[in-house]
C-alpha cells in the first residue's frame, strides 16, 4: 500500500512537475515589452542558468526557446529583438522584446534552472500587444469676452466689413504732371496758369464791371448835356 503512495506521487511530480504562475504583459505596436522574470540570488554559488521560450513551459528545458544563459551572460539568442537588459547576476532575467509587433503576442516561458529535483521555476507570462490607440481630441473653440460697466461678463463676437468705393481712372487724383516737352510748352503752360489766375477774380464778381459800364454811361451822358448848354 506506500509503494503505491508513493509510485503515485512520482508520476504525479513527473507529469506536472513544479507550480507554473501565470501572469498578463499588455503592450503596444512599435514599443519595447518588458516581460518580467526574477529569481533569488543569495551568493555567486546561487547563479544559475535559465531560457526564455514560445509557448507553456514544459516538464524540461524550454520549448521554441529564444534565449538562454549561463547565469552570466548570454549564450544564446534566436533574434536581436529579444534582450536580456537586467543584471543577470542579481537574478533579474526580464525579457524585453524591442519594437513589439502584433506577431508577438503569445505565451512565453521563463524556466530558471534550479538544482536538484524538480526545483525549477517556471513561470508562463501571456504577451498582448494591441495596435496603438490614435487621438481624436476635438479643436478648441475660443470666444471672446467683453466686461460691462456693472462688472458681467458676456459673449460678444465682432464682424468689421470695410467697403471702399471704386475709382475710376478718371477720376482718381493726379499727382504728377509730364514734365515740359520744349520751352514753347513751358511758356504756354505758365501762360494759361497767368490767364486763369486774371480771370478767376472776373468770373467770381461780375457786378463789378456792370457798375463800371453804369457810371461811364452816366459820365458821357453829363458831357454832352453840358456840350449843349455851352453852345
Amino acid at each position: 500500500m506506500l509503494s503505491h503512495i508513493c509510485l503515485t506521487w512520482v508520476l504525479l511530480v513527473l507529469l506536472t512537475g513544479s507550480t507554473v504562475s501565470e501572469k498578463i504583459v499588455i503592450g503596444e505596436v512599435g514599443q519595447d515589452i518588458t516581460v518580467p522574470c526574477h529569481y533569488s540570488v543569495r551568493n555567486r554559488n546561487s547563479i544559475t542558468s535559465m531560457c526564455w521560450g514560445r509557448g507553456s513551459c514544459p516538464s524540461s528545458k524550454c520549448s521554441q526557446p529564444i534565449i538562454w544563459t549561463d547565469g552570466w551572460r548570454v549564450t544564446e539568442q534566436h533574434s536581436s529583438r529579444y534582450q536580456l537588459k537586467g543584471d543577470l547576476q542579481r537574478g533579474d532575467v526580464s525579457l524585453t522584446i524591442v519594437d513589439a509587433r502584433e506577431a508577438d503576442s503569445g505565451t512565453y516561458c521563463c524556466r530558471v534552472e534550479i538544482p536538484g529535483w524538480f526545483n525549477d521555476q517556471r513561470t508562463n507570462h501571456k504577451v498582448v500587444v494591441r495596435k496603438a490607440r490614435i487621438s481624436t481630441a476635438s479643436p478648441h473653440t475660443y470666444t471672446s469676452e467683453q466686461t460691462s460697466g456693472s462688472g458681467s461678463t458676456r459673449e460678444s463676437s465682432f464682424t468689421v466689413t470695410s467697403t471702399w468705393p471704386s475709382v475710376s481712372a478718371s477720376e482718381a487724383p493726379q499727382t504728377a504732371s509730364t514734365p515740359c516737352s520744349g520751352p514753347s510748352d513751358c511758356l504756354d503752360v505758365a501762360a494759361n496758369l497767368q490767364n486763369a489766375s486774371v480771370s478767376l477774380p472776373r468770373e467770381q464778381h461780375p457786378e463789378h464791371g456792370l457798375y463800371i459800364g453804369i457810371g461811364s454811361c452816366a459820365a458821357l451822358l453829363l458831357i454832352l448835356i453840358l456840350a449843349l448848354l455851352l453852345t
